[in-house]
């Protein structure tokens, strides 16, 4: 029996789905993708995050509250400064499979498929998982996937 099946209510009658909805809304904002993105690296304040991003403040930490609110990041206050990080591993990875499935629906050849490549073993060639395919792609999670450009650059073995 697979184990995976079982776990987190990974099923349809999950009594989860209606928040894991709720959190995908949450989501479906550039700016808030964005700032998951800078928070992979770890934490930063608003101040950080907003000249990072290029806008406001005020609205940086408006949409860092939203964010916090839905549990996907973790604040601490130091002096009269907020940091924000990152409230799990999991928003990381959510955004960085979206970011991966939107490459597969706007590339033939995702970049995160071209990155995993090894250069020594000729074309076709793959370091991934099941049919050439990166441990992304195949469902797994591993810690080069989520230290991996989710900017659309392409990364060589060299890199990690």
């Amino acid at each position: 029996m697979n184990a995976d099946s079982k776990r987190c209510g990974l099923d349809e009658n999950s009594p989860y789905v209606e928040y894991a909805v709720e959190i995908l809304t949450l989501l479906a904002d550039a700016t808030r993708v964005r700032i998951i993105l800078a928070l992979r690296g770890g934490e930063l304040s608003v101040n950080e995050l907003a000249e990072r991003l290029d806008k406001p403040g005020p609205s940086v930490s408006q949409h860092l509250a939203k964010l916090r609110m839905g549990r996907v990041v973790a604040c601490r206050r130091e002096g009269n400064r907020m940091y924000y990080s990152l409230a799990n591993e999991h928003a990381r990875q959510l955004v960085a499979d979206a970011v991966y499935q939107a490459e597969h629906a706007l590339e033939v050849e995702p970049a995160h498929h071209r990155a995993r490549v090894a250069p020594d073993r000729g074309a076709g060639a793959s370091t991934g998982g099941a049919a050439g395919r990166p441990p992304g792609c195949a469902g797994g999670d591993t810690a080069d996937e989520a230290t991996a450009p989710a900017d659309g650059t392409a990364r060589t073995e060299g890199d990690a």
